[in-house]
């Protein structure tokens, strides 16, 4: 109770906020809390004829991957100077859609509280005096986007961003029942089953700038279909039009049905072929791989896999929804074409058609650690913007 009442007292003096994001491009793996202090770009701070503190700096990103650590950089500067640190209020959210926010973290004071998926994964830098970075542990494919810093001091404020990306891999995936099968949810919910997401489309993009070329669209995550060609070609919206990523803009997410552009990120364990003496069915295949202490590889483990731990396997396998895919990173005469890729042999038979396996193990999971969680916020000082408080690259075809 003595705490709210300190927030009432009256106002000792008017207080001006510049907060100011530190967006270099930064490439982080596994981030201990401090590692990444001396690679900021250095940001040069004005006064304007008025006194106020004028901030300038480059907009940019921060980058990690899936089970990595990273700092959000945050940092502010507020007149007079002496202003007492306990009235200072710094909040994180999250940016989910137009208007709308997902609380992270709100700290006011030494009183700190961390929100639903982030509780225990988020915690405050605390690298000196204005400063309100965060910190993100075991980053999931969830936390890729658009993040907003708020810092007030009584009724002053100011707000930055940061946008957290994530390296990974770019998917196109259907089912078995076949292609233009899922409406945005459905499509939303294969990739989850395949360890993964529905791709955004700046990811949709890098991955066409790496080379890949698919002639199906596909959901992205912001409810437009688009796909990418690298290779123009008639089948595939005419020859003459430019290589691109033709977007057919935003559909009806209930009714139209489309494939789905997934996206993940590098993996808490491994993927391998299971070497056995003769091939199997697919009910076999995945009791063999329960036998040798893990399970049948998902869509998306594979690709990533492929991508992170350089996954070469010209022999055919089961995976876990039971399609038959292999990953190539070296390309030969007799592994499916001359460009690296997972490649796709559909969906066969699962009681007659007989493959290898490949397996995926997870590693043992270790606790996050990280700071406080909550130590007695209101709600009243989380609801401001509305946030709920709730928690190269080429793929061959058929």
């Amino acid at each position: 109770m003595q705490f709210l009442q300190q927030l009432r007292r009256l106002a000792f003096g008017k207080v001006t906020f510049a907060v100011f994001i530190l967006t270099s491009s930064i490439s982080v793996a596994f981030l201990p809390a401090d590692a990444d202090k001396g690679r900021r770009k250095v940001v040069h701070v004005l006064e304007d004829d008025t006194g106020a503190v004028i901030v300038q700096t480059a907009p940019g990103k921060v980058v990690t991957h899936r089970g990595g650590s990273i700092t959000l950089p945050c940092r502010f500067h507020h007149e007079p100077e002496n202003t007492d640190p306990a009235r200072i209020r710094i909040k994180w959210t999250k940016v989910t859609d137009a208007l709308q926010f997902q609380d992270v973290f709100v700290a006011l004071g030494r009183q700190q509280r961390v929100f639903g998926s982030y509780k225990g994964r988020v915690f405050l830098e605390q690298a000196g005096p204005g400063d309100a970075s965060v910190v993100i542990q075991n980053v999931t494919l969830e936390d890729y986007g658009r993040f907003e810093c708020e810092v007030t001091n009584d009724m002053e404020d100011d707000t930055g961003f940061v946008n957290l990306d994530l390296e990974g891999v770019v998917f196109p995936y259907y089912p078995r029942e076949g292609r233009y099968k899922l409406n945005y949810h459905q499509g939303e919910d294969a990739c989850k089953q395949q360890d993964a997401i529905l791709a955004s489309h700046s990811q949709l993009h890098k991955a066409w700038l790496e080379g890949l070329d698919w002639c199906n669209a596909g959901w992205l995550e912001d409810g437009s279909v688009q796909y990418p060609i690298s290779h123009p070609r008639d089948q595939c919206g005419r020859k003459e039009n430019p290589a691109g990523v033709r977007n057919y803009g935003y559909r009806h997410k209930e009714d139209e049905r489309y494939d789905a552009f997934c996206f993940t990120s590098k993996l808490n364990g491994k993927v391998y072929f299971l070497k056995r003496f003769k091939k199997v069915n697919y009910a076999e295949a995945t009791k063999a791989c329960v036998r040798d202490g893990s399970a049948a590889a998902k869509v998306g483990q594979l690709y990533a896999a492929w991508k992170f731990q350089l996954l070469d396997r010209c022999e055919a396998g089961w995976l876990e929804d039971g399609s038959v895919r292999y990953p190539v990173v070296n390309p030969r005469s007799r592994c499916g074409g001359s460009e690296p890729g997972v490649r796709h042999l559909g969906f066969p038979d699962k009681k007659f058609r007989l493959y290898g396996v490949y397996c995926f193990r997870g590693n043992k999971e270790e606790p996050a650690g990280g700071g406080e969680t909550t130590t007695g916020l209101t709600d009243t000082l989380t609801r401001r913007k509305g946030g709920d408080g709730v928690p190269a690259n080429v793929t061959t075809g058929i």
